[in-house]
């Protein structure tokens, strides 16, 4: 059986949750027998410029076929006109319109769209459903296509055209239950095949003490927030309130921002913005952090906070965001806010308590064990794309 994963962008550069997720699935899928995988991509990886980055073709990665396409351009200069413009009211918005915003984001790869068409893989899988190749390219194999939208309430998601994408997947898989009834409840994809899936986590080495030199941090107790340093991500919230906890609660706390900076942060004595670290770094940040914190009000799986309870440690999330939300109920391994006076409340119960903090952690790691364990995840997907494959045929 042969699988074509199509992705904006792909390798281990990548930070983004939705290609780690693509590149995590081809690769364990390849390594497990049984299917044959390549990746259909461009030659970016930054998804703010869709800049070329790489050599236009073909390249093995983890056992996996990765062909990369030439973009026509970067990014459109107009993109955030656009955006405002549009996304102010887009369910009005015309077909024009959308097209244009739809090819302003990109990236636009006339030879990645002419790979898929011509793709002789028994299922095509498209991450996500946001971007120009998973809009244009799925129809054309929509038979056999499987969507991972990674969708949660934004903007974009209201478009008209992306009702007629999520119609036209053979399969959609989901990374939550909350991604999913959210899906469900804004596109009619009853009769469509549907799978709940995840991903699977697995602890990498890592030394708190390493990871605390390599950042400067010395001995100062921390939270840390891992992954893009996004506003969008809640980044500009976090700070906001952590800075004010620090008002009303002065110490030696700080904040670690690890991860791409999109929008830096205010200068801050008590805030730490490490940028992008290696993985031993980033598993000696989440192991050596007195919580994780995920500021992000939009996640469709949030594998960074299952990163952090995977090594025990306790979480802190946005109360708003229905997957971490649910993760945080289901495992019984994190306390949410939705405003400053939650996060105040919670912190202090945190900070007060290492007995409370390492019950947290405890509760998440069990949680992960139970329901994010390679094997079964890769079991099922292996199922839903057979019988993706045998409905096309």
């Amino acid at each position: 059986m042969k699988l074509a994963v199509v992705t904006p962008r792909y390798g281990a550069q990548v930070a983004g949750g939705a290609e780690t997720a693509a590149r995590m699935l081809a690769s364990r899928l390849a390594a497990r027998g049984g299917w044959d995988v390549e990746v259909l991509t461009t030659v970016a990886l930054d998804a703010a410029t869709w800049a070329p980055a790489a050599d236009p073709g073909t390249t093995v990665e983890d056992g996996v076929t990765v062909r990369r396409f030439a973009v026509s351009g970067t990014r459109a200069a107009d993109f955030d006109r656009l955006t405002r413009r549009i996304l102010a009211r887009p369910a009005d918005a015309t077909a024009d319109e959308q097209r244009r915003w739809v090819e302003a984001q990109g990236p636009v790869a006339p030879g990645l769209l002419d790979a898929v068409a011509n793709s002789d893989a028994d299922v095509v899988a498209f991450h996500t459903y946001l971007y120009h190749p998973t809009v244009e390219g799925l129809p054309r194999v929509a038979g056999r296509a499987v969507l991972h939208p990674a969708a949660h309430d934004e903007a974009p998601i209201r478009l008209p055209c992306y009702r007629d994408l999520f119609g036209a997947a053979a399969g959609l898989v989901f990374w939550s239950d909350a991604e999913r009834r959210f899906a469900q409840a804004r596109f009619p994809i009853g009769a469509r095949r549907q799978l709940v899936l995840g991903l699977g986590v697995e602890a990498r080495p890592g030394d708190a003490a390493a990871a605390r030199a390599a950042t400067g941090l010395g001995d100062r107790p921390y939270l840390l927030c891992l992954g893009r340093v996004d506003d969008g991500k809640g980044a500009r919230l976090l700070y906001e309130c952590f800075a004010a906890y620090k008002r009303r609660r002065p110490g030696p706390l700080a904040l670690v921002f690890a991860g791409p900076v999109v929008h830096p942060p205010p200068g801050h004595p008590d805030v730490v913005v490490t940028g992008a670290v290696d993985e031993p770094v980033k598993w000696g940040l989440l192991r050596g952090a007195q919580a994780l914190v995920s500021p992000s009000a939009y996640e469709s799986f949030s594998i960074v906070l299952l990163e952090a309870w995977s090594v025990g440690t306790a979480a802190l999330v946005n109360g708003r965001c229905a997957v971490t939300r649910d993760h945080a109920l289901r495992s019984g391994g994190a306390l949410a806010f939705t405003d400053y006076a939650e996060l105040e409340v919670a912190l202090d119960r945190l900070l007060a308590s290492p007995g409370l903090r390492a019950r947290l952690g405890a509760r998440g790691a069990e949680y992960v064990r139970t329901h994010y364990h390679w094997t079964d995840l890769l079991d099922r997907y292996d199922a839903f794309l057979r019988a993706v494959a045998r409905a096309a045929r």
